[in-house]
């Protein structure tokens, strides 16, 4: 699933897409005003939101709402952290290393 939520997330009409649903559910219409794209384009990176599970469509009559999915991103964050705690150890290391050589240390 995480390389479907990165793949959804590598387009920039999908992010600013997510990015107005942070805001509330709002309808398929209202996402494509700002966008100089069809309403079938809007639709179809909608679905593919959707596949990703970042976001919940229902139906409200002849209305279509969509709306963030809660722990859309809790996969990726977790792998985010992951990754954040691995390069923090690195740079540990790294300034721990560069502070045993630092002209300043006294080298009797």
């Amino acid at each position: 699933m995480l390389d479907t939520t990165l793949v959804a997330l590598s387009d920039p009409t999908r992010r600013a897409i997510l990015s107005r649903l942070a805001f509330g559910e709002t309808t398929v219409n209202d996402l494509a005003k700002p966008f100089a794209i069809s309403q079938p384009a809007i639709s179809q990176h909608l679905k593919v939101l959707e596949n990703a599970g970042l976001i919940l469509r229902r139906i409200d009559g002849t209305r279509r709402p969509c709306r963030l999915a809660p722990q859309a991103l809790s996969e990726l964050d977790q792998w985010l952290a992951a990754f954040r705690r691995t390069m923090e150890m690195n740079y540990s290391r790294l300034d721990a290393l560069l502070a045993e050589d630092s002209p300043g240390k006294d080298q009797t």
